[in-house]
């Protein structure tokens, strides 16, 4: 009796969380899960003191949100799972192609378009029509 109530409990254990998984037949799992920005906001304003939420999309890995965040200039990628309760704020790796995804993501994030830098009372060496420019940002004192 013992041996048959282990072994039911290790099937349950073992099986159990399947059960609760999510698809991998490639469902669209927002049509289930819903996370607005003022939700986001609301709900990482436990831990970040007034939180800009930039963009709110599924995450690559499908089985959670990323939150994209700004705070003090900078933004960074959050990830919060469907029952909203649990927070990563980490590296998300995609193993078989060996990218870091929350890096990419970071500097897709934080990208400046140089077209909207003034030249106007810049100090040009060299042709200023030219196809690349090097900017350089410089402080006497």
């Amino acid at each position: 009796m013992r041996t048959l109530s282990i072994s039911a409990l290790l099937m349950l254990l073992l099986f159990a969380p399947s059960a609760f998984g999510f698809s991998n037949k490639g469902e669209d799992c927002s049509k289930c899960h819903t996370l607005t920005k003022d939700e986001a906001a609301a709900i990482l304003k436990e831990i970040i003191p007034n939180p800009k939420i930039v963009d709110v999309r599924i995450a690559p890995s499908r089985a959670m949100w990323e939150v994209a965040v700004e705070s003090n200039g900078k933004k960074a990628p959050l990830y919060l799972d469907f029952s909203k309760k649990y927070l990563f704020s980490g590296n998300l790796v995609d193993i078989k192609a060996r990218k870091n995804l929350t890096e990419e993501r970071f500097t897709d994030l934080n990208r400046v378009d140089v077209g909207k830098i003034p030249l106007k009372d810049a100090l040009v060496m060299g042709d200023r029509q030219a196809k690349h420019k090097v900017i350089v940002f410089d402080d006497p004192d």
